[in-house]
């Protein structure tokens, strides 16, 4: 097998990147790509940053906040997040979601 193409999932280090946000990431030349798990409860406050965001949900219901405009997402919804724009999240229940940002999130290489 060609492990700079085709990788194991069970084998990226899951990080909790924030209190209740389990994170395992992929980072490619072009794109970070976020599966998040995140307990019910648990709350990003606002923040903005450079990079534009799709957030999907997988499993569960989160409600986004992007430019004061809140949202709850439950599966077969997402969101597309401009550059700076102050955005926050919630999950209402336990939740797996996938964010992807472009250019790569080097602050999350360094986790």
């Amino acid at each position: 097998m060609d492990n700079d193409i085709f990788r194991h999932f069970a084998d990226i280090t899951t990080r909790e990147i924030a209190p209740g946000f389990f994170s395992k990431l992929i980072h490619t030349d072009s794109n970070t790509i976020n599966f998040i798990e995140v307990a019910a409860g648990c709350a990003l406050g606002t923040h903005n940053h450079m990079h534009e965001q799709l957030s999907f949900v997988i499993e569960g219901k989160f409600q986004l906040t992007v430019n004061g405009t809140a949202q709850i997402l439950d599966p077969g919804m997402f969101a597309v997040i401009p550059s700076n724009a102050p955005h926050s999240g919630l999950a209402i229940t336990d939740c797996k979601l996938i964010d992807v940002f472009t250019p790569v999130r080097e602050d999350y290489k360094n986790l």
